[in-house]
């Protein structure tokens, strides 16, 4: 069907009114339309007892629907039609006899959906709903289309959002479809899930059934999962694996699975339709000496060394897979087969990387299929971390294998298919985080996906022909709700969702939770919180990564990579946090009372606790300068520091048992604050949450925050904006950042503090009328704030350095400010305080090129919008022969400059040694710049540079450029690959300093 009907339905579905209206947008008005409930009465389900289990059993949940809604529980007919009263008959094409003899006789044409793949109808057929699809779980998803209309939604169960109460309902008769998937298989991965889920599931659900592993999850944990996955129309699972095992921790899994039409798979590392725990659980794996011998002997259920090598334990391995198929064949469950093996842990492999090794490992698996199943089952290579370096080598699996491409584990794709070579006939899959567990660090806590970013991810998977299967690490699932929506949406239907109408997906999800009414504004809310968590991992807001003069990565798990002291930058960020919070907690007093819980679940925690991290950092890092400056104020941020973690336990707790009646209790228990602390629980520390023993551990403050022991005399400090050192004492005399009339940056100051316990009065004195500063002086118990302004009336043209004396407490600081007020007209940017900053969606022009153009990709950078060719396919273009973006501007400064590019970080996707874009001043020679090569990083090795730029969220490259006279300049940038996305550029005149934002955006005139 036309993928055009999908997403008007979609459309009239998502835009829900508020919570106690008269009526449903995609319902019909009363007296007209099909009467699903009226006078009281619910219509009859009618379903063909020979029909599939998920098809007989989604009906069932349709009545439980239909009950949330109106209170009126409809019946549920096996193959008879009640005489009288509404129908709605749901049924299988080819397996419903009620819906087939509709077909013979000519009243249901299905000529649109027959023999396509998930594909739905609905249509009032003499006075009756049919539901029907072309396969099972083409039904299914009509049928919960059915339940989402009448305003119950997905996240009813995980999310606890009621339903919209009507006395009656009504639908529309016409003839409805929602189209066939884009993506074949779609699902997510259940993964990283302890302590959260692992410590939730066993004691809401009960225990596994696995005799000596209770943390094993059941059929009914999983069949709560498998009627989500069905309600967003997914159909495909990845089963948690860490300490789980699917199939033996329930007999009843796999089963469960079947009943709800689900397909299962097993992640990348466990080939063959068997989880490495049911290795694990069974097997002791030898212990070898440096040449190989066996010092320790090991066993497995195959009677092997227990060792997980296919070199060194062939045979028990092959036996292990053969099982796992056996099991298949027997249990009769649909699947996706995984090929390939990594080593046990998600490691690579222990019999090294050679690509023969993965060749004869995929032909034994083959040789299982065949032998055990058929090769026609569908299966999955998936190029997860080292595996895609067989792919570059030229491996290639059989041709009816899907091949999964991977992103870099932070939501980069690594690589598309080459668009120059025959496609693969199997197609190619995507394997894509919104979680995970590994290097630079863990990120478990809370959502941080990036719409914006996703999207422009997915848009090019889609571009390269990536569309067979699709599968999302979604964590625990619960707290990712929101990205994993969209992923799911997106492989539906990406046509149905171009950039342009993100905020209209957004203003969906929120109306379809919470009502028309709060739409907007819930929505806002989302996308602003999406926007400022993509632009660090919670985790990382205490590791400051910087390069060091020979080019290695340095990392301090105890500083903050905002800076304290430039830009104000820390307090900045901190206040926009606390200005969303804020937002929020507006919104939630206009919650509907049945509506808290899961407003706290979909938007208030995430928002409330983000916002108070961000409030501990800036205290304990605040804390930890201010104790080395010897200030008195640090006690007391101190103190602050301590009541925000205070705040941080006690949101936990409210998520735990103060919502749901207590439902969530043990869910929220992820630490996010004590990353780092070596000393607590050892070398893995830099990347692994807090955990002793494999079991997670609470959160404490880290770094600690410190007290400082006063004098009782007054003792006279000084510190200035752009420093972190204190006077008397510090090095030579203080200077404030360059004053100028056309900067952005917050205006300067200095602070006056005590470093005793006895105020002081204190006095400033400035050495030119024409500079302010306010206020003059007055009483210093702790500290006193002063800012510095210039009467740009009264200054002098040029530069000129004016003393500022500060006494009190029996001493005095002189601190300078430099003042640079210069003359003449200016266009464009204008550069103030040493550099010049733009946000790269401000281009004063965009130029396009034959068949390539550069676009704006709203809130893509971490400032603001990312400009990127498109299309995304378009061919690689010479230097200087693209489109080309112009940023016109005025340098007060000659000589050599430096142009820092903030680039999106992404994978070298394409088929060359790098992405790369090419840049110059006004007419000179275009300067190629491989960002690749330049930053260094590797996501194949993971290494550092790898980890700087996936944490930082950004590629940072710089160019050299001799700027033969001060006025006005254009800078030229030109695209030469695709998939380039640049968020920001800083040209540095010489006055830049560090922070992790870059500074704020310069002043732009008319050109």
């Amino acid at each position: 069907m036309p993928s055009e009907v999908h997403r008007r339905a979609f459309l009239q579905l998502l835009a829900l009114a508020g919570a106690g209206s008269a009526a449903l947008p995609g319902l019909a008005e009363a007296g007209s339309g099909f009467p699903l409930v009226a006078g009281k009465k619910a219509a009859t389900i009618v379903v063909s007892s020979g029909d599939h289990p998920g098809v007989r059993r989604v009906a069932g949940d349709l009545a439980a629907d239909v009950e949330r809604v109106t209170g009126v529980r409809p019946a549920v007919s096996f193959d008879v039609v009640p005489a009288g009263g509404p129908v709605v008959l749901v049924g299988t094409l080819g397996h419903s006899p009620l819906v087939d003899s509709l077909v013979a006789a000519g009243r249901l044409d299905v000529g649109g959906i027959a023999g396509k793949w998930e594909t739905s109808l609905s249509q009032v057929v003499d006075g009756r709903l049919v539901l029907t699809g072309s396969d099972q779980r083409g039904v299914i998803y009509g049928v919960y289309e059915v339940s989402r209309r009448i305003g119950v939604s997905p996240w009813y169960w995980w999310a606890d959002v009621p339903p919209r109460r009507q006395a009656e309902l009504h639908l529309p008769g016409e003839r409805f479809s929602l189209g066939t998937p884009k993506v074949k298989y779609r699902g997510f991965f259940i993964n990283d899930e302890n302590p959260a889920l692992g410590t939730w599931a066993p004691a809401y659900f009960g225990p596994g059934k696995a005799p000596g592993f209770p943390n094993g999850f059941n059929h009914l944990f999983f069949a709560k999962v498998f009627e989500t996955m069905l309600r967003l129309r997914a159909n495909y699972l990845w089963p948690a694996v860490w300490g789980r095992a699917f199939a033996e921790d329930d007999p009843l899994n796999h089963a469960t699975a079947q009943e709800y039409g689900i397909v299962m798979g097993t992640s990348h590392e466990a080939p063959m339709m068997r989880g490495i725990e049911e290795w694990n659980r069974h097997a002791v794996p030898a212990v070898r000496d440096s040449s190989g011998t066996i010092v320790t002997p090991g066993h497995d259920p195959y009677g092997g060394t227990g060792e997980w090598s296919f070199r060194r334990n062939g045979d028990a391995i092959k036996a292990y897979w053969t099982d796992g198929i056996r099991r298949m064949a027997r249990e009769g469950f649909e699947g996706v087969v995984t090929l390939g093996m990594r080593g046990n842990g998600d490691v690579s492999l222990p019999d090294g990387d050679g690509i023969e090794l993965m060749r004869e490992i995929i032909a034994a698996e083959r040789e299982i299929l065949a032998r055990e199943l058929s090769t026609d089952v569908p299966q999955v290579w998936t190029l997860y971390k080292e595996v895609q370096r067989y792919w570059a080598q030229g491996l290639r699996p059989p041709d009816d294998v899907i091949v999964v491409f991977t992103d870099d584990n932070w939501g980069n794709v690594r690589k598309h298919p080459d668009l120059s070579l025959p496609p693969h006939p199997g197609g190619y899959g995507l394997y894509y985080h919104f979680d995970y567990v590994g290097g630079g660090r863990n990120y478990k806590w809370v959502d941080t996906a990036l719409i914006a970013n996703t999207w422009e991810q997915l848009n090019q998977a889609v571009s390269y022909g990536n569309d067979r299967l699709w599968v999302a690490n979604v964590g625990d699932m619960k707290g990712n709700e929101l990205p994993l929506q969209f992923f799911l949406d997106y492989a539906w239907d990406p046509a149905a969702w171009p950039v342009d109408r993100l905020s209209t997906w957004e203003r969906s999800f929120a109306a379809e939770n919470f009502g028309a009414g709060l739409a907007s504004d819930v929505a806002g809310v989302l996308h602003d919180y999406g926007r400022l968590q993509s632009r660090r991992k919670p985790e990382l807001l205490n590791r400051l990564i910087t390069v060091n003069p020979d080019g290695s990565i340095g990392y301090d798990d105890q500083a903050s990579p905002f800076s304290l002291v430039n830009y104000r930058e820390l307090d900045r960020v901190t206040q926009e946090w606390q200005d969303l919070s804020a937002r929020a907690l507006r919104i939630a007093a206009r919650v509907p009372a049945a509506w808290r819980d899961a407003f706290y679940e979909l938007v208030l925690y995430q928002v409330q606790a983000s916002a108070n991290l961000y409030a501990l950092r800036r205290a304990e890092f605040t804390n930890l300068l201010y104790a080395a400056q010897g200030r008195a104020s640090a006690n007391g941020l101190a103190a602050v520091t301590e009541a925000r973690f205070a705040d941080d336990l006690a949101l936990a707790e409210k998520y735990n048992t103060g919502i749901a009646g207590g439902k969530w209790k043990g869910f929220q228990t992820q630490p996010h604050i004590d990353y780092g602390d070596v000393a607590r629980y050892g070398p893995n520390a830099p990347w692994q949450q807090p955990e002793l023993n494999n079991v997670a551990l609470p959160d404490v403050i880290f770094p600690a925050v410190r007290r400082v022991d006063l004098p009782a005399a007054a003792s006279l400090g000084v510190a200035v904006d752009g420093s972190s050192e204190a006077w008397p004492g510090g090095p030579g005399r203080p200077v404030l950042p360059e004053f100028s009339p056309y900067q952005t940056a917050p205006q300067q100051y200095v602070d006056v503090f005590n470093r005793g316990r006895t105020p002081f009065r204190c006095t400033v004195s400035a050495g030119a009328p024409w500079v302010l500063v306010e206020p003059r002086g007055g009483r210093v118990e702790e500290e006193l704030r002063m800012t510095v302004r210039i009467d740009w009336a009264r200054a002098p043209r040029g530069t000129t350095t004016v003393p500022i004396a500060v006494t009190g407490a029996g001493e005095s600081v002189v601190v300078d400010a430099v003042v640079r007020n210069p003359a003449g007209p200016v266009r464009g940017f204008v550069e103030a305080g040493g550099y010049v900053s733009m946000e790269a969606e401000h281009c004063s022009a965009n130029v396009g090129a034959p068949g390539a153009a550069w676009r704006r990709i709203p809130d893509l950078g971490r400032t603001g919008a990312g400009m990127t060719p498109f299309p995304v396919t378009a061919a690689s273009r010479p230097p200087g022969a693209g489109p080309r973006l112009e940023y016109r501007m005025t340098l007060f400064t000659a000589g050599p400059v430096t142009l820092w590019a903030y680039l999106s970080p992404r994978s070298n996707v394409l088929q060359g040694d790098g992405l790369r874009y090419a840049v110059a001043f006004d007419d000179a020679e275009p300067q190629v710049v491989n960002i690749t090569k330049a930053t260094g990083a590797d996501d194949m090795t993971m290494n550092r540079q790898w980890e700087r730029t996936t944490s930082d969220n950004v590629n940072l490259t710089s160019t050299r450029h001799v700027i033969g006279q001060a006025g006005t300049h254009v800078l030229k940038v030109w695209m030469i690959d695709p998939a380039v996305v640049v968020q920001k550029l800083v040209v540095d005149t010489g006055g830049l300093r560090p922070s992790y934002l870059g500074p704020p955006e310069s002043k732009r005139f008319p050109w």
